[in-house]
């Protein structure tokens, strides 16, 4: 229990460090949170959501969990979608997996991990609608990235998909959802080509990936 007292200190660090920079920061930010961003990504401990964008407390709202999934049962995701969207008003929703991702990988090996397991099931699904494409890929490492790429794909149509985007957009919201993959080994964002702001770009997309929009 000890070990927690360095987090402590370190959080002293952090604030006196931000004072030292901006001594009016904490102030403006204790008055309202004014994000551009929701963020749904993974819960890994690598994948630190603002840090990647170098942004800072108060800039992106964040959702994660495990294989950052989105499904229309989560009220918990829902919640943070809909307070994010409808109060906020953030203008982008990013979904951001990452390479290597546990989660994905164990829904991929059909690993038996206990409660878990039911959620995976999820991730499950994308394998066996992308199943003829994974097939193709030999390498067990590649396989796994590619499915941790689909996963997003899958999610970020999910996220489209959900009353609280598809009623934003009915009423002439601004919002796009966009899909990111982060490598872990070398740091880095990458944009995996799909973004969507509008009911028909939803269809496209869903048809290009073999969904129904």
């Amino acid at each position: 229990m000890n070990d927690l007292k360095e987090l402590l200190e370190r959080n002293k660090e952090w604030a006196e460090a931000h004072k030292t920079h901006d001594p009016e920061f904490f102030q403006a930010l204790a008055k309202q949170q004014n994000p551009n961003y929701l963020w749904i990504g993974c819960s890994d401990s690598r994948v630190p959501a603002t840090q990647l964008v170098g942004l800072r407390a108060g800039e992106m709202f964040v959702h994660r969990n495990v294989a950052n999934v989105v499904v229309h049962t989560d009220f918990n995701c829902l919640s943070v979608l809909q307070y994010a969207v409808e109060v906020l008003g953030v203008t982008h929703i990013i979904v951001c997996g990452h390479y290597g991702c546990g989660g994905v990988k164990a829904a991929m090996e059909n690993l038996q991990m206990g409660l878990i397991d039911n959620w995976l099931r999820h991730v499950q699904d994308v394998m066996i609608h992308y199943e003829h494409q994974l097939r193709d890929i030999d390498n067990e490492d590649k396989r796994l990235d590619r499915l941790c790429e689909l996963n997003v794909i899958e999610q970020v149509l999910s996220v489209g998909r959900t009353t609280i985007v598809q009623s934003a957009w009915s009423r002439g919201q601004e919002l796009a959802v966009h899909g990111w993959i982060y490598g872990i080994s070398d740091g880095l964002l990458r944009d995996l080509d799909l973004s969507i702001s509008n009911q028909v770009e939803l269809s496209e997309s869903a048809r290009r990936h073999g969904r129904r929009g």
